[in-house]
């Protein structure tokens, strides 16, 4: 396998598998095991139901195509934090790692870690005590991991996600073949219409986030101008369709009305196919999807933390790549442990619903750079958005409307995590006084 150093100090490992499992990856962690019941106490029927999963992965395709020209443009790590700092100047792209540092993916890895020892918690029988431990064990697990080069850490990633695969499949199997025979997938429930399509689309759109990842790891992707586009959207394909067979099989096993009224939907499914073991399987797949997606999350956020680092917007030593790894070991260390700090405080919760919005936020952001770029840049990126300008249009619009809906649904959450934002607007200015290291 050949291999490059890009110009970053990074060594181009991942191919295109290992890219579009990346991607899938990032995206299917446990909110498509879990959370579904809710966008269905949203619709009025089984077919707005998928209407809205499917019209939600049709919209994070456009923003991941978006994302692609990016990546082609920007082939190094950092991801949204380079667009943004590149676009609009080193703030906006410090208060993108400083978020991302503080609530998105340190608050999301918190979260799902904990998913995770809770369902590892009940396959092994063990103690409600035990489950936070569980969940900093496996911070430190997966961020051990990464610390001894990508090529091990994508292996494990590249497992966690056929595994996670494997486990939607299951799932899918069960519930279409085995328990769904007579039951109406696309039936109405005027009983769960209330939020009409908009609110439903708000859950949905979080179990589709994660699509930037990979762009957080184009520094280490082969073929850059070719991999990132082509492993952006065969991974958005792929997710897309599982989502859609997932929430099938939920209709064809629950009906509309008990898909509403279920908080777990797939080990609701599994309990009728085959009871306890059944349970006790779904419950192994989800561990195994949340734990991959911890993996996924450290990897990316660590190479925000490392760009900024570098180019003086962080701490310098955090900057420093591991002399014969090539791996950003510092970064890495520092977002597990302050992940782990959440897993501990019992905070990420709350921490995670002020910013849960502020991901796609900053992904319309991200999207708009693309018209800077567009106009400053005379080199032929290699790949160009199909529609544009209608395509990222359409995405930031879209995403717009999400953020205008949950400022209704939820003004305090909402309002802090815009507060989370601004608060780093001090903290930069600071750190520019201090230290007068950035760079323009």
């Amino acid at each position: 396998m050949s291999v490059s150093t890009s110009s970053g100090g990074y060594v181009r490992r991942l191919g295109m598998r290992d890219a579009a499992l990346v991607v899938m990856g990032g995206i299917i962690g446990g909110g498509i095991f879990l959370n579904p019941g809710i966008a269905a106490q949203r619709t009025g029927s089984g077919l707005a139901l998928l209407s809205v999963w499917i019209g939600a992965g049709v919209l994070t395709l456009l923003g991941a195509l978006c994302y692609a020209e990016l990546g082609a443009r920007r082939p190094q790590a950092g991801g949204s934090y380079v667009y943004l700092r590149e676009a609009f100047g080193p703030l906006a792209g410090f208060l993108f790692g400083w978020t991302m540092l503080l609530v998105i993916y340190s608050g999301s890895t918190a979260a799902v870690a904990t998913i995770f020892a809770s369902y590892a918690a009940a396959v092994f029988d063990l103690p409600a005590a035990a489950t936070t431990p569980l969940a900093v064990g496996a911070l430190v697990f997966v961020a051990g991991i990464n610390l001894f080069g990508l090529r091990l850490g994508v292996q494990l990633q590249n497992l966690f996600t056929v595994l996670k695969l494997l486990a939607v499949a299951v799932l899918v199997v069960c519930g279409l073949f085995l328990a769904g025979a007579g039951t109406p997938v696309l039936a109405g429930d005027p009983a769960h219409a209330g939020a009409g399509f908009m609110g439903a689309a708000l859950p949905v759109l979080f179990a589709y986030s994660g699509f930037t990842y990979l762009n957080n790891l184009a520094g280490e992707v082969r073929e850059p101008q070719r991999t990132l586009p082509r492993a952006l959207l065969l991974g958005m394909l792929g997710v897309i369709a599982a989502y859609a067979l997932v929430n099938v099989a939920y209709l064809a096993v629950l009906g509309h009305a008990g898909l509403a009224a279920s908080r777990t939907p797939a080990a609701d499914v599994m309990q009728r196919v085959a009871g306890g073991t059944g349970a006790r399987l779904i419950a192994i797949g989800i561990a195994i999807s949340t734990l991959g997606f911890c993996n996924i999350t450290l990897l990316a956020g660590a190479r925000v933390l490392q760009v900024m680092g570098e180019d003086g917007l962080f701490f310098r030593v955090v900057g420093r790549l591991h002399p014969r790894h090539r791996t950003p070991n510092l970064a890495l260390l520092l977002l597990a442990g302050w992940a782990s700090v959440l897993a501990l405080s019992g905070s990420y919760g709350q921490l995670l619903d002020y910013a849960t919005f502020g991901d796609w936020l900053a992904c319309a952001i991200g999207v708009a750079t693309l018209f800077l770029y567009r106009r400053r840049d005379l080199a032929e990126p290699g790949y160009r958005v199909p529609g544009y300008p209608l395509t990222p249009l359409l995405f930031i619009a879209t995403v717009a409307l999400v953020v205008v809906q949950s400022l209704r649904d939820s003004p305090y959450n909402t309002g802090m995590g815009v507060l989370i934002m601004l608060a780093g607007v001090p903290v930069y200015w600071c750190w520019r006084r201090l230290f007068s290291a950035t760079r323009s």
